[in-house]
């Protein structure tokens, strides 16, 4: 019998989940079927369900694109390498997206109990497509339907930090991985698309009831040899919702396009 997914959570009674075949139920009577697409759904509200929540097909899809291309493989390794470091039984990936990180984590860990969290239904349909082995279940990032005290790891990619509940899953020694953009990061997409590019602006990514206690920096340039990559590449960041039309059509007349990619892994420690 498997024992993945164990440390699910009932999102309204906080007791622990059990699976028995495609539904997760909790001592109290309350329970979640398993989606035919992969995931559970252990959103704490369905009040508004008719809005949108997370990341869109659209904006999903992009990321898949361009992701599958390998562009950001060194990523993948570098935080692979840093969790090798500190013990990977239990991974929480809090924000998981499409499910890229999460699913060559579990190839890195086969081993590996590792939970896929994500508010967007539409990316955790891809995330499930990558990898069966993954836990996936609809959910917000600062609500993380998983046990106390349980993680080796959380990892946050790109996505919101929530220290409070980051810091109740780690167990003792555990350590929240985060990677995020550097001031150049991107900077050769920015340019092509306006006429005063801007760097993001520095920060010191110190975060509340944590630690820093590793640092690295990742820098190389990529080349983007289509026009297809180069929209997957625009559309999956939120200068796409924010750039007007004819800065749009001005970046996507090119056919080419070379632009610094800049990460910081940053691994912490809970106070």
């Amino acid at each position: 019998m498997t024992t993945r997914g164990i440390h699910l959570i009932c999102p309204v009674c906080r007791g622990s989940l059990y699976r028995n075949d495609n539904t997760y139920l909790c001592k109290n009577g309350h329970s979640y079927d398993i989606a035919k697409k992969g995931y559970v759904n252990l959103a704490m509200s369905q009040r508004s369900s008719k809005k949108r929540h997370g990341d869109d097909k659209l904006m999903v899809g992009a990321r898949k694109a361009f992701l599958d291309k390998g562009f950001y493989k060194p990523l993948a390794n570098a935080v692979a390498d840093e969790i090798l470091k500190y013990g990977n039984g239990v991974i929480v990936d809090a924000g998981c997206g499409e499910g890229y990180y999460t699913a060559a984590l579990q190839n890195a860990f086969p081993e590996s109990d590792i939970y896929g969290i994500d508010i967007s239904k539409d990316a955790l349909i891809y995330a499930a497509r990558r990898d069966k082995r993954l836990t996936l279940a609809a959910a917000s990032a600062a609500n993380i339907p998983v046990a106390d005290g349980c993680a080796d790891v959380v990892l946050s990619i790109f996505a919101p930090v929530f220290p409070e509940e980051f810091s109740r899953l780690l167990k003792s020694g555990g350590v929240l991985i985060r990677a995020v953009p550097l001031e150049d990061h991107l900077f050769g997409l920015k340019d092509a698309i306006y006429e005063h590019a801007y760097k993001n602006p520095p920060d010191d990514f110190a975060l509340d009831k944590f630690t820093v206690i590793s640092r690295r920096e990742l820098k190389y340039t990529i080349t983007l040899e289509s026009r297809g990559d180069i929209e997957s590449l625009f559309m999956m960041t939120p200068y796409y919702y924010k750039t007007s039309r004819s800065d749009q059509e001005r970046l996507l007349k090119n056919e080419r396009l070379e632009t610094q990619v800049e990460f910081g892994v940053l691994t912490y420690q809970k106070n």
